[in-house]
């Protein structure tokens, strides 16, 4: 019975740093967050009560644009970056000459800090001496400069294209590395029976990498989500709001209006968005892992 004793309160200790950096990092400051959006407060000294106010307030305000433009940009930008990345690890899976320098190439969009990456992208973008802008009246394809970052629709996707940028070499190692652990018997006994390459593909390695898939997709929802610095340093949620996201506006209420409450309160709808991703990712795993195909 000591024995048993001894070795809980063992098993105790070794869990209490995770505890403890659970409870100060990421507990204290969620309550903290949820207890300031019932309330007013701002830059004045005196925080008062003010209870749903400020969900009522996100509700009655133009903040559902912002919602179903936020939806629509991580829809876009997560479905281009596995739709890319699967395609990208299919190629550097197969038996390519110079396969081991592409794999190389997929680095830089990675290594390259973010903000200089973002930076680069602004600058293709410029309607007067941004090379994409240059090439196009070059080539005929525009009468005069294209400000991409100054037009809604073409900033929208801008944003888009350099988010998939910077998230697919990541999507493609990790695919990379789930097609290389595939068993090869199944490759050989396919294409035995006379299997061509799609047909390998299809029937062999999609199905062996669906749950890879879905952790990928569920990671890269929930970064791409919360993506802040692409869309602040190339258009700071302009022009005329068209690129302002859920976290975009959580900044510039709390952070550019001072209004600490109100952007906590986006900041608890935020949470509760992707505390859902993140249960719907659990059940999904959970049902591929036990084998239940409902």
């Amino acid at each position: 019975m000591g024995v048993q004793r001894s070795t809980v309160i063992f098993a105790w200790l070794l869990l209490f740093p995770a505890v403890l950096y659970v409870t100060v990092i990421v507990a204290y400051p969620l309550l903290d967050t949820f207890i300031l959006s019932f309330t007013d407060a701002s830059l004045k000294k005196t925080t008062n009560w003010v209870g749903w106010v400020n969900y009522s307030k996100i509700f009655n305000s133009t903040f559902a644009e912002v919602i179903i433009r936020t939806f629509i940009w991580t829809f876009f930008s997560v479905s281009i970056k596995m739709i890319i990345g699967v395609f990208g690890a299919t190629m550097l899976n197969s038996a390519v000459p110079g396969r081991a320098l592409f794999r190389v190439l997929t680095m830089p969009p990675w290594i390259v800090p973010m903000a200089i990456g973002i930076f680069m992208w602004g600058w293709m973008y410029n309607g007067q001496f941004g090379m994409i802008s240059g090439m196009l009246q070059r080539f005929g394809l525009a009468s005069g400069p294209v400000a991409f970052l100054a037009e809604g629709s073409t900033a929208f996707w801008a944003t888009i294209i350099t988010d998939v940028w910077i998230g697919v070499p990541m999507v493609t190692l990790y695919m990379l590395a789930a097609m290389q652990a595939i068993p090869q018997d199944l490759y050989e006994a396919a294409w035995t029976d006379g299997a061509g390459r799609f047909y390998r593909f299809r029937r062999i390695t999609l199905p062996l990498i669906v749950p890879s898939m879905i952790t990928m997709s569920m990671l890269s929802l929930i970064s791409t989500f919360n993506s802040f610095d692409i869309i602040w340093i190339l258009t700071r949620g302009g022009p005329s709001g068209e690129t302002t996201t859920m976290i975009i506006d959580t900044y510039k209420t709390a952070i550019g209006s001072n209004k600490y409450g109100e952007g906590a309160a986006r900041a608890v709808l935020i949470c509760i968005f992707l505390s859902i991703f993140c249960v719907c990712y659990f059940r999904i795993t959970s049902r591929l892992s036990s084998g239940d195909k409902r």
